[in-house]
Parts: C-alpha cells; sequence; structure tokens
C-alpha cells in the first residue's frame, strides 16, 4: 500500500507536514499529521484522489490544520501578480482584491507586489 501512495508521502515531506504518521493494517494505509494550512491540507487530499480515486477505500487521512486563520500563506516571486497568486488558490484570477484587502499593511497598490513579500492568502 505505501508504495501505490508513496507520491502522497512524498508530497507529505515536501509541505513538512507535522507529526506525520504512517501505518498499514488490513490493507488499509493510515496516515496521520498536522498541515500548515488548509491550502497544504487540500494539496494532499487532492494527490490521494489522484492516486485512489475519489473515495478510495485502501487508505485513511486524519490531516489536521495548524493554522486555520489563513487559507495559505504566499511568498511572491517573479511573475507572480495578485491575479495569478489569485487564481493558484482560489481557481479564480478575479478575487486577487480579496488579497489585497488581508494585505494592506504591507501593499499600498494591488499593482504593486514586491518578489519575496510574504502574503496572507485568506479564507473565503
Amino acid at each position: 500500500m505505501k508504495t501505490k501512495y508513496q507520491s502522497v508521502l512524498d508530497l507529505g515531506e515536501q509541505l513538512a507536514i507535522q507529526n506525520g504518521d504512517v501505518k498499514e493494517e488490513n490493507g488499509v494505509l493510515h496516515v496521520t499529521g498536522t498541515a500548515k494550512n488548509q491550502y497544504e491540507k487540500n494539496l494532499l487530499w487532492d494527490k490521494i484522489k489522484e492516486v485512489g480515486g475519489d473515495n478510495p477505500t485502501d487508505i485513511k487521512a486524519n490531516i489536521e490544520v495548524a493554522d486555520t486563520s489563513v487559507f495559505a500563506n504566499h511568498t511572491v516571486k517573479s511573475g507572480d501578480t495578485l491575479s495569478k497568486i489569485s487564481k493558484k488558490y482560489y481557481g479564480n484570477s478575479r478575487k486577487y482584491n480579496i488579497i489585497f484587502e488581508a494585505n494592506t499593511n504591507i501593499l499600498n497598490n494591488p499593482d504593486a507586489i514586491q518578489i519575496g513579500q510574504e502574503l496572507v492568502i485568506p479564507n473565503i
């Protein structure tokens, strides 16, 4: 079972899931841990569904979220715009203003973000 879900376990390591534990019992893989935020938890669930289908019966995951006050945190990279960041996290580039409003403590203009800035991506 671990072999089948190795990509899920690898993603957990990449995301630095805290208190992670993996056990196999009676043909079912049991995975637990704590993701930094809801976005990272969603990434893990998306990977589980990619491997096992929409309702897998051979894996049980209990993933907690350390910080429920935000959806995600994003470090601005070269080429980023608030619209692109909004598309990544919300699936809709037009929600960029939500990100702008949540970060007015460091942003004065939605068109002027700087590489290296740490943005809060709020829950919506």
